[in-house]
C-alpha cells in the first residue's frame, strides 16, 4: 500500500490514543464533548480562512448533505464514547470499539466501493475479529460470566467507526473534498448540534471549563489532526486498507490504560492487543 498513507495513518493513532486517554480522564460527559469541539473549530478557523481563500472551494449541495451527516454520524460517536468512559475502563471500550470499526468500514466498502481486498488484508481482518472476541471476554462473554456494559459501549462506538469512515472516503476520496476543510465543517455543526443544550446547563458548563479547560483545549486539536491525517489517507488509499490499519492505536490506547490509568486485566489485554498487531501488519505488507 501507499507509504504515504501508511505514515499518515500510523501518527494518526499515536494523536488518536492520546486523546483518547485525555477525554477518559476528563469524564465531563456531554459537556466536555461541546466545549472540546467549540475550542477545536476556534482553533482551526485561521488555517480553514486561509486554505479557503488559497483553494476557492465551490460546495455543492452534495458536499453539505456529506458534512451535515458526517457531523451527526461523529456526534453519536463521541457522545457515546464519553458515556463508554464513563461506565468502564478505557482498555475495554477502547480495544473493542476500534476492532469493531474496521470490520464494519470493510464490509461496507466491498458492498458500496466493490472494494477487492487482497487475500492479506482478510487475513489481517480475521485476526483482528479474533482478538475483539477474546478481549470481549471469550467464551466467557457467550455464557454472560463477564459485564457486557463496556463491550456493548465499544460495539456501538465501533458501528459509528465503520459508518463514518466509509461516509467520509465518499467525501475526499470521490466528491475530493479537502480534508481540513471537511473536518472543519463538520466541527462547527457538531457544536451547532450540541449548543442548545449546553446552554442550559451554565454551571455545568464552568464546572467543566474550571476543572478541564487544558484537556478540552488539547483534544479538541488533537482530535482534528489525528482525523485529518486519516481523512488525507482516505483520500489516496482504499478504506479496506486504512480502517483496519488504524488499530495499531489499539496497543497504544492498552497500554495507556493499563500503566497510566491503573486499569486492571491489562497483561491479557497487552497480548491481545499486539496480536492484532499482528493483523494489522498483513494489511500493511499487502499489495
Amino acid at each position: 500500500m501507499s507509504v504515504i498513507a501508511l505514515i499518515l495513518v500510523l501518527i494518526s493513532s499515536v494523536i488518536h490514543a492520546t486523546w483518547n486517554l485525555l477525554s477518559k480522564k476528563a469524564e465531563g460527559g456531554y459537556i466536555f464533548v461541546w466545549l472540546f469541539t467549540f475550542l477545536g473549530a476556534v482553533f482551526y478557523t485561521p488555517f480553514v480562512i486561509i486554505l479557503i481563500l488559497w483553494m476557492h472551494p465551490h460546495f455543492k449541495m452534495i458536499d453539505w448533505v456529506f458534512i451535515i451527516g458526517s457531523a451527526l454520524i461523529h456526534l453519536l460517536y463521541f457522545m457515546t464514547l464519553q458515556k463508554g468512559y464513563a461506565k468502564s475502563d478505557f482498555s475495554i471500550v477502547y480495544p473493542i470499539a476500534r476492532g469493531i470499526g474496521p470490520i464494519i468500514a470493510t464490509i461496507i466498502a466491498v458492498i458500496v466501493y466493490h472494494e477487492k481486498p487482497s487475500p492479506f488484508v482478510i487475513l489481517g481482518t480475521i485476526i483482528i475479529v479474533f482478538s475483539v472476541f477474546m478481549m470481549s471476554g471469550g467464551i466467557k462473554l457467550l455464557k454472560g460470566h463477564v459485564d457486557i456494559v463496556g463491550v456493548l459501549y465499544g460495539v456501538i462506538v465501533g458501528l459509528c467507526i465503520g459508518t463514518y469512515t466509509t461516509w467520509d472516503k465518499y467525501a475526499v476520496g470521490f466528491l475530493l473534498l479537502s480534508p481540513i476543510i471537511y473536518d472543519y465543517f463538520c466541527t462547527l455543526f457538531r457544536f451547532v448540534f450540541l449548543t442548545p443544550s449546553a446552554i442550559t446547563k451554565k454551571e455545568k458548563v464552568k464546572s467543566i471549563w474550571h476543572q478541564y479547560k487544558w484537556q478540552a483545549f488539547t483534544v479538541g486539536i488533537l482530535n482534528s489532526l489525528a482525523y485529518i491525517l486519516v481523512l488525507t489517507a482516505l483520500s489516496i488509499a482504499p478504506v479496506s486498507y486504512i480502517a483496519p490499519l488504524r488499530e495499531i492505536g489499539i496497543l497504544i490506547g492498552t497500554l495507556f490504560g493499563v500503566y497510566f490509568l491503573k486499569e486492571s486485566y491489562g497483561k491479557k489485554q497487552i497480548l491481545l492487543a499486539g496480536f492484532m498487531v499482528v493483523g494489522v501488519i498483513c494489511i500493511a505488507i499487502s499489495e
